[in-house]
């Protein structure tokens, strides 16, 4: 499903955020060819893709959602272990975030019978934190239902997105679909720093929070990294798509990108970014 994910979003890129039925259609045959249309869209919806039907077809959601419209979910987890096929989570913490505010929060620890020693050293959280908590199938479907179509917000994105995905598909709750975002990338990009690990950005930036390693704390960590980086975002920066383009780019790019709307040329002007 990654590759229909990638290819979507290509593709939706590439025809400033939307793709006729026809369009839509051949991206699904070449990346997902078993499914039928109907049966792909609502499987993107499920998946917390942020896609949506139109007149012609098809929209990417975050195309055209300004920056301080978008939902971010921002997300921390803890685990026993560094793989999902041989670990699992055991405790996740949760913010949305727009407009600059927590809208709403979530926390859980998650039942689990084995806790190394070297993790409850690290984390804090004990053996008899787990044993009553609930099921990893609760908490992860609980988890799944609050991500909604939002971005999927970390540090280091990648381990707590595929870490979270794999665990969702190991309990038949489909893989994830949201768009992502690296606090990391974005702080790498809007704030000068010696270094970029969040324990020292929570302390050099002033961040106040008390501990570390711990899923709920890290989360409301990271969603002040992601505040602070959105106001230092270039004025070009508008929205949500162009936040994880810029995320992600190398200098060349986000100097292009910094520049894409101030000055377009006349060749460009029809292959300019115009806001819904």
């Amino acid at each position: 499903m990654q590759k229909l994910f990638d290819g979507l979003t290509n593709a939706f890129r590439k025809n400033r955020g939307e793709l006729d039925f026809y369009l839509f259609e051949k991206v699904v045959r070449k990346y997902n060819p078993l499914d039928g249309i109907d049966t792909t869209f609502l499987l993107l919806q499920a998946s917390g893709y942020p896609i949506e039907t139109t007149v012609s077809g098809y929209r990417l959601k975050t195309y055209f959602t300004p920056i301080d419209e978008q939902i971010f979910t921002v997300i921390d987890i803890e685990t026993n272990g560094s793989k999902p096929v041989r670990s699992q989570v055991i405790e996740v913490g949760a913010v949305k975030i727009q407009n600059g505010k927590i809208i709403d929060s979530f926390e859980s620890f998650v039942n689990c019978a084995y806790l190394p020693e070297h993790i409850s050293q690290l984390t804090g959280i004990e053996p008899k934190d787990l044993r009553k908590a609930p099921s990893r199938q609760e908490v992860l479907a609980e988890l799944k239902d609050f991500l909604d179509d939002t971005i999927f917000v970390a540090h280091n994105v990648s381990f707590d997105y595929n870490f979270l995905s794999a665990s969702f598909e190991r309990f038949g709750l489909g893989v994830i679909g949201n768009m992502t975002l690296c606090t990391i990338d974005l702080a790498k990009r809007t704030i000068k720093a010696p270094r970029y690990g969040l324990a020292f950005l929570n302390e050099f930036l002033n961040l106040e929070m008390d501990s570390h390693h711990r899923a709920y704390s890290d989360a409301l960590a990271t969603s002040k990294i992601l505040l602070k980086s959105i106001k230092a975002l270039p004025p070009s920066i508008k929205t949500a798509d162009d936040l994880i383009i810029f995320a992600k780019a190398n200098t060349k790019k986000r100097k292009e990108l910094k520049s894409k709307f101030s000055k377009p040329s006349k060749k460009s002007s029809k292959k300019s970014y115009k806001p819904a």
